[in-house]
């Protein structure tokens, strides 16, 4: 055990949207935080909203005025950005008697596929609800970067990205077999799964198979559709739908890899390349969020969003070429040696909460 830090036995409560168990980058870091920093002495809850966040129904705004109200007065809330947005006026209120700290993951109103209308209304809260926070964190740069339409002092703001779990070296396939692509991402709109199978389809060489780990429920309807563009392109038998996988079940698929594939849209940091580079697997994704920083110049073939005819021609080459992906590879080696753990991010995590304390 990491040791303690001289800290008061302050409340800490984390608020997020829906259950923790749900298997996304956001819910995961929320996770291990919360670990580390129980680990680390502070006295940790957390408060799971109604599952219709960040679009609430009217009785999930009741029952979360009323979880809110049984916070002890004085307490550290950290509130996941998929919330607090949605919740503008219960944070207003609350910051008068608790300590709100805002974590930003991603901001609602920079979703992918957002109308005008839906768009200025998630801003006008979101810029309600940080001016409220005592303290906003982001996740990345990137996430940073969206803070800028709302005007956040650079004072207020403190950096924790995500950590990454140490991982063995993946052991990949071997020939006669296909080469094994593998994208883990949650099945919604602006993972780009869609352009990453009409690429691949556009790929002379037809010998690889394309595993897409993640969750195939969240967004039901392009799922469907998904599952028809596998159908229409004639790649039944060559792409692997397997949904949201357990941590045991997706090692596997990460070690049984040789190329890590993602054609996303927006990310502010990218947790699955991340743990991709951990296993020394070349990647081929889009330049979005940190995924640029993560990758480098050597350890996989980036592609403007969006730049279908970038993503086919690196794919092929990737596909194609055994001495480029063994180059990315041991660029892949080099990088995992930057990765912060998570132990780093919740110790950083653990030391913005204790300035809050000292500044009271």
């Amino acid at each position: 055990m990491r040791e303690r830090i001289g800290i008061a036995m302050v409340s800490v409560v984390l608020v997020v949207p829906g259950p923790l168990d749900a298997r996304t980058g956001g819910t995961i870091y929320d996770l291990r935080i919360v670990a580390g920093l129980q680990q680390g002495g502070w006295k940790v809850d957390v408060l799971e909203l109604d599952a219709s966040f960040p679009y609430p129904t009217s009785r999930s705004l009741e029952q979360a005025d009323a979880a809110f109200a049984a916070i002890p007065t004085g307490s550290i809330v950290i509130v996941d950005s998929l919330a607090l947005g949605a919740i503008p006026d219960l944070i207003t209120r609350e910051a008068e008697r608790v300590r709100v700290v805002a974590l930003v993951h991603q901001l609602l109103a920079t979703a992918v596929g957002l109308d005008s209308n839906t768009m200025a209304r998630f801003e006008e809260a979101e810029h309600r609800a940080l001016k409220a926070a005592a303290l906003v964190i982001v996740t990345s740069h990137a996430a940073q970067d969206l803070l800028a339409r709302y005007a956040v002092a650079s004072d207020r703001i403190v950096i924790i990205e995500p950590g990454t779990d140490a991982a063995p070296i993946a052991r990949g396939s071997s020939a006669p077999s296909p080469l094994q692509l593998l994208s883990v991402a949650t099945v919604h709109p602006g993972k780009g799964h869609e352009m990453l199978l009409e690429s691949l389809a556009a790929v002379p060489c037809r010998s690889w198979h394309l595993t897409c780990a993640g969750s195939l429920t969240r967004n039901a309807r392009t799922a469907g559709r998904l599952r028809d563009v596998v159908n229409s392109l004639g790649l039944g038998d060559r792409v692997s739908l397997v949904g949201a996988l357990d941590q045991k079940a997706l090692a596997i698929c990460y070690d049984a890899a040789d190329v890590f594939v993602l054609a996303t849209e927006q990310e502010t940091y990218g947790m699955a390349v991340a743990e991709a580079l951990a296993c020394g697997l070349p990647v081929v994704a889009t330049m979005t969020g940190a995924i640029p920083d993560l990758v480098g110049e050597t350890a996989g073939l980036l592609v403007p969003v969006g730049d279908k005819q970038g993503l086919i021609d690196a794919l092929r080459r990737v596909i194609e070429d055994p001495a480029l992906r063994s180059s990315l590879a041991e660029g892949a080696c080099r990088a995992r040696q930057r990765l912060t753990s998570w132990d780093e991010a919740s110790d950083r995590m653990s030391a913005a909460l204790h300035v809050l304390i000292v500044d009271e």
